[in-house]
């Protein structure tokens, strides 16, 4: 079996278990979400990393972001985040959403764990993206960039994944394109989604994943408050003052299955996901070796 293939096994496996052993994870499937998290703590494990858990209270509930670090040989002190979150919207098992994005995070975790790097990076699965904390003090990457901020880290970059596992050919399955004013006509592009304090990032970004992976890319540059570019854990650097982005296949502006119970793994297109995880993995290694 060729890497590729293997990779797409790999991936498809890890989602697996999220989504369909697993399924639905949240505050309303508190043991699920629990599972969740101990499996992305094995993995990490499994991998070579020792996993540090940043836990907080909420709702009279424990719950914990999953950090793995790779400790920069040449600029620690400058710190680069690669970030998912593991919990699920209410009703849905959450194949693309976000399963896509933890298994990308892994599959990065394993591919950086022997280093070296010139930078440190980190590995970060948050938990309570979803409703009722998105955007609220209790939402998981909102309490990590704020530690961020009160330790006075250095977060050069914060690279989140965010449904990445969805591709359509036909002209029309892209919605708001404009025309193609906007975006392509076909859902068949990565989106690179920044604020204005992030430009330079983006473009770094896009630059780097071009050279890397054989999806089309396209940026975006949006108002830190603009509605659904505010709808993930990047959003809690933005807040911070940090230069971060979102890889997304655009979500509900692409997938029909979007926060509802048919976010299952047979929806998926593997083969879009193994080349955008080949274009983040070496995102992050530009980012990684600068110094």
């Amino acid at each position: 079996m060729n890497a590729s293939k293997q990779h797409i096994v790999q991936l498809r496996e890890d989602i697996y278990r999220l989504a369909s052993d697993i399924g639905e994870r949240n505050v309303y499937r508190y043991p699920q979400l629990i599972e969740a998290a101990s499996l992305i703590d094995r993995w990490l494990r499994d991998a070579g990393y020792i996993p540090a858990r940043q836990e907080y209270e909420a709702e009279g509930k424990r719950f914990a972001n999953i950090e793995a670090e790779v400790r920069g040989d040449v600029s620690p002190s400058e710190i680069v985040i690669v970030g998912a979150h593991y919990d699920t919207h209410q009703g849905s098992p959450g194949a693309n959403d976000n399963g896509s994005g933890v298994a990308a995070l892994i599959s990065l975790a394993r591919a950086f764990a022997a280093g070296p790097v010139a930078r440190t990076l980190r590995f970060v699965a948050f938990t309570n993206e979803e409703k009722p904390f998105l955007r609220t003090e209790k939402m998981g990457s909102h309490l990590y960039a704020e530690r961020c901020r009160e330790r006075g880290e250095n977060v050069v970059a914060m690279v989140c994944l965010e449904n990445i596992a969805c591709r359509y050919l036909e002209r029309g399955s892209q919605r708001l394109s404009l025309f193609g004013l906007m975006a392509p006509t076909r859902g068949n592009f990565i989106a690179l989604v920044g604020n204005r304090r992030s430009y330079t990032l983006l473009a770094e970004a896009a630059e780097s994943f071009r050279r890397h992976s054989v999806i089309p890319c396209e940026t975006f540059t949006l108002p830190t408050g603009f509605p659904r570019a505010w709808s993930s854990d990047h959003w809690s650097f933005w807040k911070q003052g940090y230069p971060a982005l979102m890889v997304t296949d655009t979500a509900p502006l692409r997938y029909p299955y979007y926060h509802k119970p048919g976010d299952r793994i047979e929806q998926l297109d593997y083969e879009f996901l193994v080349d955008v995880v080949d274009g983040v993995r070496g995102v992050v290694a530009d980012l990684a070796v600068k110094a």
